[in-house]
Formats: C-alpha cells, sequence, structure tokens
C-alpha cells in the first residue's frame, strides 16, 4: 500500500509517499481502505513537532510514528476472529488526536477505538470533515454552562474549529457572531451567524457589543484585547496556548480575581463527539465546510496550504479518486 512518511521533523516537503505492507488485524482489530481523510493544524503540529511540547507525545528526538493523520472514513475490509460489531464492507469513520495513520491507503484500529459507522446518506468526504473540528469545538461548549439567548462570538469563524462553534452555538439557541474574511462573510451568514466582523475591514474588538462568551477558534486574539467586549462573568476561551502559554496562567488565576474568565478547554470524549456530530449530520444541522479537496498524491500541496493559514473549513485528501 501506499503511505506517507516522515522520519524527521519539519517541513512538508520531508513527507515521502512510499510503499509499506498493509497491515494485518489482531483478534479485536480490523483493517480499514481509507477512501478519505483530513490535513489539519494536529497534523502539522505533529510534522513540525511545535510547539515544543508536542514531542512529549510524538517523540523527543525523532516522529515515534512516521505515518501523520488523526482521522480518516473508509471501508472495512478485514477483520479479527473477535470482531462481531463490524463486518466487512462497513462504512466506518473515526478520530483520534494522537494519530491514527490514516495518511495511508489501509490503516489498522481497535474496535473499542473511538469510531462509528457512517449513515448512508453521508459521503467519505463528509464524514472525514465531521470530526477534527467539530471535536474541539464541542470540547469548547462543554466547558462552561449556557443558556438560550445568551450572545458568543468566535473568532476564525471560517476555520474547521470556527465553523463547526458557529454552527453548534446556532443549534443550542445562542445568538452567534462571527469573525472571518471578507470572502467568507456570507458563507458564515448562510451558517447561522448572526452578526460578521470582517476582520481585514475593521477590529471585532472596539466594537459597542458585549458578549457572555467569546471563543477564539484560531488563538489569534487574546484575554486581554477580548476582555472589554464580555459581559460580567463572561467567558473567554481559546484553541491555543497563547503568547507564552498565558491561557493556562489565566485559567488558573482568573477564577478568583475578576469577574472575567479565562477556559482551557482541554479536549476529551471522543466518543461523546462522534455520537453528537452523527446526530447534528443526520438532522441536518451541521454541514461540515471542504474547502478543497486533493487526491492522495498531493498531500505536500495540502500540508503547505493549510500552513498558509489560508482555508476555509477543511482541506480533504481522496486516497481513492478514480472512485469519485
Amino acid at each position: 500500500m501506499k503511505a506517507y512518511i516522515h522520519k524527521q521533523y519539519g517541513s512538508p516537503d520531508l513527507l515521502n509517499l512510499e510503499d509499506v505492507e498493509i497491515p494485518v488485524p489482531g483478534d479485536d482489530e480490523m483493517v480499514i481502505k481509507v477512501h478519505s481523510t483530513t490535513v489539519n493544524r494536529t497534523d502539522c503540529a505533529m510534522l513540525r513537532a511545535k510547539p515544543f511540547i508536542m514531542r512529549f507525545l510524538t517523540g523527543l528526538m525523532k516522529p515515534s510514528n512516521p505515518i501523520l493523520g488523526t482521522d480518516f472514513a473508509g471501508e472495512v475490509k478485514a477483520i479479527g476472529k473477535k470482531v462481531d460489531a463490524y463486518r466487512t464492507g462497513d462504512r466506518i469513520f473515526g478520530f483520534n488526536d494522537s494519530g491514527l495513520s490514516s495518511h495511508a491507503q489501509y490503516l489498522k484500529i481497535s474496535t473499542q477505538a473511538d469510531i462509528a459507522k457512517i449513515p448512508e446518506a453521508i459521503n467519505f468526504h463528509t464524514a472525514a470533515a465531521s470530526l477534527e473540528g467539530m471535536h474541539y469545538a464541542i470540547n469548547m461548549f462543554n466547558k462552561f454552562a449556557f443558556e438560550v439567548g445568551q450572545k458568543v462570538l468566535v473568532n476564525g469563524a471560517s476555520g474547521a474549529i470556527g465553523n463547526a462553534a458557529l454552527q453548534l452555538g446556532a443549534y443550542y439557541g445562542l445568538q452567534v457572531s462571527a469573525v472571518c474574511n471578507t470572502k467568507n462573510v456570507e458563507m458564515m451568514k448562510s451558517l447561522g451567524a448572526l452578526e460578521v466582523f470582517d476582520y481585514e475591514k475593521e477590529d471585532f474588538t472596539q466594537t459597542d457589543s458585549r458578549y457572555n462568551f467569546v471563543l477564539d477558534a484560531v488563538g489569534k486574539s487574546t484575554f486581554g484585547k477580548c476582555k472589554p467586549i464580555l459581559r460580567p462573568k463572561g467567558i473567554y476561551i481559546s484553541s491555543e496556548l497563547g503568547p507564552f502559554g498565558q491561557n493556562l496562567f489565566y485559567a488558573l488565576l482568573t477564577p478568583m480575581t475578576g469577574s472575567h474568565k479565562v477556559i482551557f478547554p482541554v479536549p476529551s470524549r471522543i466518543k461523546d463527539s462522534i455520537s453528537l456530530a452523527l446526530k447534528l449530520l443526520v438532522d441536518g444541522k451541521f454541514h461540515p465546510v471542504i474547502d478543497r479537496v486533493y487526491p492522495y498524491h498531493k498531500v505536500v500541496e495540502a500540508f503547505h496550504f493549510v500552513e498558509s493559514g489560508q482555508k476555509t473549513g477543511n482541506v480533504v485528501i481522496d486516497w481513492n479518486p478514480a472512485e469519485h
């Protein structure tokens, strides 16, 4: 089978498409033919081992797992002798932010992993694009209590996490405002934003509006900048550590010192995220945005595009381009 291998940390140009053995399933494992996967911020962080803390997960001096990929949608091709919940031919998808080696034509996975069957109405590309961003968005909202009608602002609403957070906020009955670039303003409105700030034309932190929650889904603002637009007892959450890891410090300090709070959303409970994503997909309440679909032989190009910071929503890799 074909798989992308990286033997050292650094640029996407270090990724090589190589021939490796198709994995063999253990007793409670399955081999999946990958149809779709994504290139996301987690993949880029693992490739470059940045921030440095990533090395404690991926290998201190060099990658402990040479195949990247945190999500997939595909078809069961082989099962172990103790597998009874799945059959060959089943369409399944899954996610693990510590890595699944899904940037390959086949992968091996345990039946106890964070996976689920794909509903018939959902195609492979949509399924793959519904995982990473939605998981992190859910793990923002489940860190605080909210009431229907409260106001939330999503910074970076055009990214995978941001557009999932926007749609999730609308689903929960919140009044959602979005921050994005000019080309995505109308898309944000179509996804449920009641107010949109175009950061190419205005600074959202200078608005007269006040919000119960500010979700920085791209990590490009700070608590200090957003504090003036928070209501009393308002909450700021960022998907990133912030300059010098300040969001971890603020998460410990602000509950004791002020009327505003910073929460750092440590992600957990992937199975719950997949269950909610499935429900929203089937009910038509979540539409994962796909910016581009690259054939598998252009994965390096896909990484460069994601690292450019210009993507809208998700970048999908098609491992079976002849079938679409």
